[in-house]
């Protein structure tokens, strides 16, 4: 279910329209699951995603300094601190396989970006909710899921906190600004399990090269307090309207559906 995070920051209006833009298979999903899927951050197509930015990749071996200086063989000292970053660039690498998002639009208007962003052919769905409702939708939801707003920074200058987890998935480079994107992120790291290393003699030990999910995870919604309202791309045929009209009956869904008003005639 939600829970509350000193990283997350909310939106500014707790009322805060979002849309979920999609083709139409994904909405599919959505309905036959009653869930939201959030995709694996390794996966999800920004090469930068979960990644530190120039001046904190910088730091990193910070801690690590004078034990470095101290090292009387500068060769070997350089080597050391390569590695120490070599493995440092790994479990930032592993903790996007372990970390899960999905991701919402915040606007109080449709976007023709967002459209042709997600959308691979010319049929797709917008679902409309608010934040609000985003939060309060996972009620049977077991694992942890935080909400925030994503932030859009100059990756050659900014610096984050080092300390949290979360700071890269909620950072992004200035060229996605116009995705405006809200976040909701699932981490689910392997279980630690206890192993016998000799005749009484324990350690504690996980598996981190391989994730438990291929691709993402789901997680159960409440569709009826989620969706506001329903909208088809312009793009998408007229006879969409009565498929998804029959679709929300089928899955018991009371909710208005809208025509893009991206279609709308111009008036000269």
């Amino acid at each position: 279910m939600f829970k509350e995070h000193d990283v997350f920051k909310r939106p500014y209006n707790e009322n805060a329209i979002i849309w979920r833009y999609m083709d139409f298979p994904k909405f599919i999903y959505l309905l036959d699951h009653s869930a939201l899927f959030f995709c694996r951050a390794d996966k999800l197509g920004d090469p930068f995603e979960g990644s530190y930015t120039k001046p904190l990749a910088s730091k990193l071996p910070g801690k690590d300094d004078e034990f470095f200086q101290s090292i009387n063989d500068k060769e070997a000292a350089l080597q050391m601190r390569m590695q120490s970053l070599k493995r440092e660039s790994q479990v930032r690498k592993w903790f996007s396989r372990f970390t899960f998002v999905n991701c919402w639009h915040l606007s109080e208007n449709e976007s023709a970006a967002m459209w042709r962003l997600y959308l691979k052919s010319g049929e797709g769905v917008a679902i409309k909710s608010t934040f609000n409702k985003l939060k309060d939708c996972f009620l049977s939801e077991r694992r942890d899921i935080n909400i925030g707003r994503v932030e859009y920074v100059d990756y050659d200058n900014y610096e984050w906190p080092l300390e949290n987890y979360f700071y890269p998935f909620l950072h992004k480079r200035k060229s996605f600004k116009h995705e405006e994107e809200l976040r909701a992120i699932i981490a689910e790291f392997p279980r630690v399990k206890e192993v016998e290393t000799k005749p009484g003699a324990k350690r504690l030990t996980t598996n981190l090269s391989r994730p438990p999910f291929r691709d993402g995870v789901k997680a159960k919604v409440d569709l009826n307090m989620l969706i506001n309202e329903i909208y088809i791309a312009p793009t998408s045929p007229k006879w969409q309207h009565k498929l998804i009209k029959s679709l929300l009956r089928k899955y018991k869904l009371d909710k208005e559906v809208y025509h893009s008003k991206l279609d709308d005639k111009a008036i000269f």
